[in-house]
């Protein structure tokens, strides 16, 4: 045995030496290898790194892979050196068994981008094997009447090497008697048949020891051997002869058990017993065969025992024995050929080369996605496969070479409609009926930041009330992003803008995570009253997209400034006001008239006057809207000379907000009436009064035809944009001429009680004018004209327009502010008084 080992040594080793050099070549796009069978593991193929073009450093960056087709992984790549090694023991019998031709196709995948390279490996035959006799021991039984030339078959030896090292010849050890034929029956197998060469003499040589030697073709040759043990007896000189040597037939895969294959047919020339003839299998009939076919033993039938498979077994030789009942038993032989036939009884089958991987929604038409191949057990067009995807997929198969195909892209891909895509792959052979199978790829689509985040509303109205605490959060805007993770956090800035000539940031302040806008300081309704932010979101993608939304922050009034007595002067300075009245005024005489302005607007700027204390109530009375002071009966010789009216001034906020003023009235006697006097002293100059009347005429009317002008002009752009747009609203392009095109509009209207008021509050946020103290005259009923001079305390931002009505003498009141702020138009109507301030 050890001998046997060390000479089986030598040869491999000369074989190696013989195929050292190894030969490979590049064939439409494949790479070939040729080595021997039974290579140590870690023996060198070849270098499949520099017959790729590939650089030793590509292969770990990219990744590069070897898979074999045949399941095993028989090779592996040296990383560092870019070889390709034997991994693992190669029996090429096991794995091609006795075809000529023995190829192990690779197939080598390297990423980034995905490529498919084709390598196949031929694996060449050594003599490993020594051809080997299903027995050791063969026993024949020959009838010495038995005439010469009669051939007896013998088993043959089986050698699983191919080529030069497979089963060549065999010899028999020396006998008179016999000799040996070789004969090759279908499939180039070769049959040993012992020949008759002398009449035997049982009486000289009963038995007869034979020793059957089978060599192979390899260098040094193998062989093995079968010792025949040969009995001569006395009976039956005619053998069984089929009719036919041999019988050729075909059967499709799927044909059923019990099936008949063939019915072979053999005749004895002898009568009685020794004519009569019973079929069975060769006496070396393999298993596979017995457990496929059944044969009658009578008629010689052959039937099908199990189902058959083409892709296992294609053909299958049956030897057929016709043995009589003769003494002694006389055989013939044949031989049976079974083609089977391929039914497409098997559904194409699809193999991934490399997994999908995550695409780019903005990828290419072309890009790669994934490799993958198809394939079919069954041949001829059972075997052509086909793959088809659905129609309407962004997606496109593209055949490579040998059913190997590539997943690409084909159409546009958008995350935000669809983030995975669950492909169906379906595979159809050309078989009738065609069989199909399917497969689902699951593709993941990345996000690429293209949408921009969205606020949840173009413009937003913030209203605070005036006076608030400093930190305190004033709004809280919010924005979404169809877009995926970085691309979709959003953060929020303000955008830097003026207001009153100071930055907007001054004012507040915006949380940059949750949109949330804080106040920095109180706001203060008097001093401004509307402004606007411009809030900025961005995404985290690069490049990073935006949008913007305005918000407007209305200032709501508080009633915090007390009402501010403006006359009597000197009660306004703090100091006694002294007034004089003579003692034969009658009732409803003015004595004075209290005047105060409230820095607040609306119900917090109402003012009311009411006396709350008096040396005597019943002279005096105050009038609740004026704050005129009047006599309410004569003044009798009881009354003292000096009265002292105490005025208290208040609001109609909340809470409410007082000052108080007191008046010093003097009796005196024989003093005339002033505003009589006043009265005379203004008629005289009554040419005079008439040209201030004419020019207030002339202003007024020309104040009306321009304001009439420019509602006709506005009027009729109305119309004409609501018949083009559905909607009575000018485009920016019509506005172009405005500098402030965006306005804010306030609106209060109150008739509780006996005051009807109405405030208009409008304008950009950034205008600039004046406040002015209230137009009321000292002696309102004896003053015609007045100049007003604009308030240093109060800085007002907007528009204002105030209309004040239904005071108890029916004394209207009309104040409007304008805008610029070198002019200013405050126009006073009362019931006997009118006011111009330029």
């Amino acid at each position: 045995m050890t001998k046997r080992i060390g000479y089986r040594d030598w040869r491999w080793q000369a074989l190696w030496w013989h195929h050292f050099f190894l030969l490979w070549s590049t064939i439409d796009g494949q790479t070939r290898y040729s080595i021997p069978e039974e290579l140590k593991q870690g023996s060198v193929v070849g270098n499949l790194a520099k017959d790729l073009g590939l650089g030793v450093s590509e292969i770990f960056d990219r990744k590069l892979r070897v898979a074999s087709e045949a399941g095993e992984q028989y090779f592996s790549v040296d990383a560092g050196k870019g070889e390709l090694v034997v991994n693992d023991r190669i029996d090429r019998e096991a794995l091609c068994g006795q075809s000529t031709s023995c190829l192990l196709p690779l197939q080598v995948v390297i990423e980034d981008p995905l490529q498919l390279f084709r390598v196949e490996v031929e694996i060449q035959d050594i003599n490993d094997n020594a051809p080997k006799f299903p027995s050791n021991d063969i026993t024949l039984e020959i009838a010495e009447s038995m005439g010469l030339g009669v051939r007896f078959p013998l088993e043959s030896a089986i050698d699983p090497d191919v080529g030069s090292n497979s089963l060549k010849s065999y010899t028999l050890s020396k006998d008179e008697c016999f000799n040996i034929r070789i004969k090759e029956v279908a499939g180039g197998r070769k049959v040993p048949e012992l020949i008759l060469a002398k009449l035997l003499d049982r009486e000289k040589k009963s038995v007869h020891k034979l020793l059957l030697t089978a060599l192979d073709g390899g260098n040094p040759a193998r062989s093995g051997t079968s010792q025949i043990s040969i009995t001569v007896i006395d009976s039956n000189d005619n053998v069984p002869a089929f009719e036919k040597t041999l019988y050729r037939v075909s059967v499709a895969e799927n044909a059923a058990e019990g099936a008949l294959i063939v019915q072979t047919k053999a005749t004895d020339m002898d009568d009685g017993q020794n004519g009569e003839i019973e079929y069975l299998f060769g006496a070396h009939t393999p298993d596979t065969i017995l457990s496929l076919f059944s044969i009658d033993n009578i008629s010689g039938t052959i039937s099908l025992k199990a189902k058959l498979d083409f892709e296992s077994t294609a053909n299958y030789e049956i030897d057929i024995t016709a043995k009589d009942k003769g003494i002694p038993r006389m055989e013939g032989h044949c031989t049976v050929h079974v083609d089977v036939l391929d039914v497409n009884d098997n559904a194409p089958e699809i193999i991934f080369t490399s997994h999908p991987k995550p695409v780019r929604e903005d990828s290419i038409s072309g890009t790669v996605v994934a490799l993958l191949s198809a394939r079919d057990l069954d041949s001829g067009n059972n075997g052509k496969v086909m793959l088809h995807l659905p129609k309407k997929s962004p997606f496109a198969l593209k055949p490579s070479f040998s059913h190997n195909y590539a997943l690409v892209t084909s159409g546009v891909l958008d995350r935000e409609n669809v983030s995975v895509y669950n492909i169906e792959i379906t595979a159809t052979d050309s078989g009738s009926p065609p069989l199909s199978s399917k497969k689902i790829i699951p593709v993941s689509i990345t996000d690429v930041n293209d949408n921009p985040p969205v606020f949840t509303q173009p413009s937003y109205n913030v209203y605070l009330k005036e006076n608030g605490v400093p930190g305190s959060i004033l709004y809280s805007v919010s924005a979404s992003d169809l877009d995926f993770g970085e691309n979709a956090k959003i953060s929020y800035s303000i955008l830097d803008s003026k207001v009153q000539d100071v930055s907007v940031s001054s004012y507040v302040y915006i949380n940059s995570d949750n949109g949330s806008i804080y106040s920095m300081h109180s706001f203060d309704y008097e001093k401004l009253k509307v402004f606007q932010i411009q809030v900025q979101a961005k995404d985290q993608g690069s490049p990073s997209l935006s949008s913007n939304a305005t918000v407007h922050v209305f200032i709501l009034d508080q009633n915090d400034n007390a009402p501010a007595v403006i006359y009597p002067s000197s009660a306004a300075l703090g100091s006694l006001s002294h007034q004089r009245m003579p003692r034969s005024a009658k009732p409803g005489h003015l004595v004075t008239k209290v005047t105060a302005v409230d820095a607040d607007s609306g119900h917090n700027a109402w003012i009311s006057y009411k006396l709350a204390e008096a040396t005597d109530a019943s002279l005096f009375t105050v009038n609740q809207y004026t704050g005129e002071v009047r006599t309410k009966r004569p003044v009798s010789e009881q009354d003292d000379s000096s009265q002292r009216l105490l005025i208290e001034v208040k609001d109609d906020g909340e809470p409410v907000q007082s000052a108080t003023v007191t008046v010093s009235i003097l009796l005196e006697d024989g003093l005339h009436e002033p505003v009589l006097d006043l009265r005379q002293k203004t008629m005289e100059p009554s040419k005079k009064t008439g040209r201030i009347t004419l020019y207030l005429i002339l202003s007024l009317a020309s104040v009306s035809v321009l304001s009439l002008v420019t509602f006709l002009i506005l009027t009729v752009k109305c119309i004409r944009s609501s018949r083009s747009s559905g909607s009575c609203c000018m485009r920016r392009s019509d506005c172009d001429d405005y500098k402030n095109p965006n306005r804010n509009l306030q609106i209060q209207l109150n008739t509780d009680g006996p005051i009807k008021y109405v405030e208009v509050l409008g304008g950009d946020m950034l205008s600039q004018s004046q406040s002015f103290r209230s137009c009321m005259s000292p002696m309102s009923e004896y003053s015609d004209f007045t100049l007003i001079k604009p308030s240093s305390t109060t800085d007002f931002k907007e528009v204002i327009s105030v209309l004040d009505a239904s005071l108890p003498d029916s004394t209207w009141t009309f104040e409007s502010q304008q805008v610029s702020r070198k002019h200013q138009l405050f126009l006073v109507i009362q019931k006997k008084t009118t006011w111009l301030c330029l």
